[in-house]
């Protein structure tokens, strides 16, 4: 979806966590959120607060991330994880004006280096990014399951509200 949307014209930032899951692989750590789930998260909350603070500096209407801020206490709260106000702070300073919410498929679930996850797994976590995003005061817009074309659209049409 974030590449389609940048074919489309908009200004976006890919996901953070594939590229610091893949610096520490080659550090010779596969999941580093499953050892070290603290220090992944801060490693994604930098990443993020600098992709928002990048952001600002972008002179265009719409800026489209990947993942935000508050999807990083969401996937902490899934695994039971403890954590700093930190991140609760975070979730409050940065904000974006819209969400949009891509549910599991298991159609096109698929499974990487980077993105280990069953679709169970996926839905479970899903719940929770929901959540977290309510929690944050967000109304997160559900994209339906169709064509990348179709969703795209969708996306667009809620961007010209």
């Amino acid at each position: 979806m974030i590449n389609a949307l940048a074919q489309s014209g908009y200004k976006t930032f890919d996901e953070i966590s594939r590229q610091v899951i893949k610096e520490a692989q080659q550090d010779g750590i596969e999941q580093l959120f499953l050892t070290e789930p603290l220090l992944f998260s801060q490693k994604l909350l930098e990443g993020r607060i600098a992709q928002y603070n990048a952001a600002a500096e972008i002179n265009d209407a719409f800026v489209i991330y990947d993942r935000g801020i508050p999807d990083i206490p969401a996937y902490m709260d899934y695994a039971g994880q403890k954590y700093t106000s930190v991140f609760t702070e975070a979730c409050e300073k940065y904000v974006y004006d819209r969400v949009f919410a891509l549910s599991p498929w298991e159609a096109i679930h698929e499974v990487d280096n980077e993105r280990y996850e069953d679709f169970e797994t996926a839905t479970r976590l899903h719940d929770f990014l929901i959540k977290t995003y309510h929690q944050y005061g967000y109304m997160p817009i559900e994209v339906p399951q169709c064509s990348i074309e179709k969703r795209v659209d969708f996306i667009e049409k809620y961007l010209k509200r």
